[in-house]
């Protein structure tokens, strides 16, 4: 179950870097013609929204590729595959150019054009290497079955508390029959007894 949910989260951060990170990307790579003035006529940028929206995708698009990284409980797959694609991506790119930007879908759009931006500038081949570092962390691996052993400890250690407090209870319900029977015996009255008369002795002697 863990590893089918990190099949999950490897496909929704395949969509945020590619719809998020590659539209932010390109927002922020665009850069002015020499002629043209400078974003923001040289002021601040936070007053940009454009730059703000571009920011904002970017970092939400890191901050959910570093939690699947770091993130112990989360399965290895959920940031290894995407790793694994654009690995995969930038070594074709390195050996077919053409063939590696012919895969890239949407490009007449802001999100494959900023996608084949961070293809060739290397920024997914970066990504794609951090991204498959917790495929080769054993613990990332092994988590999920000390999780489950740990899991039937627990259940098998209430299993056994539940069952020794049902037979000390059929135990003392037990020993409290003859507990009962007991006080009933010294219920009897504790003053004096009247004294017993004497048995009187059968006569051995002979009758003449």
């Amino acid at each position: 179950m863990r590893h089918w949910l990190g099949i999950a989260s490897a496909i929704v951060m395949i969509l945020t870097m590619f719809f998020a990170g590659a539209w932010g990307y390109l927002r922020l790579l665009r850069l002015p013609p020499p002629a043209a003035p400078l974003p923001a006529q040289g002021g601040s940028l936070l007053s940009s929204g454009n730059v703000l929206a571009a920011f904002g995708a970017v970092a939400v698009t890191g901050l959910l590729a570093g939690i699947l990284i770091a993130a112990p409980r989360i399965s290895p797959l959920a940031a290894g595959l995407p790793g694994l694609l654009l690995l995969g991506w930038t070594a074709l790119y390195l050996a077919s150019v053409h063939q590696a930007v012919r895969l890239i879908p949407l490009r007449g759009h802001a999100f494959g054009a900023g996608w084949e931006g961070m293809l060739i500038n290397g920024v997914l081949g970066g990504a794609g290497l951090a991204m498959t570092i917790p495929m080769f962390l054993p613990s990332r691996w092994r988590r999920a079955a000390v999780a489950d052993d740990t899991e039937e400890e627990m259940a098998e250690a209430i299993q056994y508390v539940t069952d020794l407090k049902e037979n000390t209870g059929s135990a003392g319900s037990a020993r409290s029959v003859p507990a009962d029977a007991s006080g009933s015996r010294s219920a009897r009255p504790a003053g004096p007894w009247p004294p017993r008369a004497p048995r009187p002795f059968p006569d051995r002697r002979r009758r003449v």
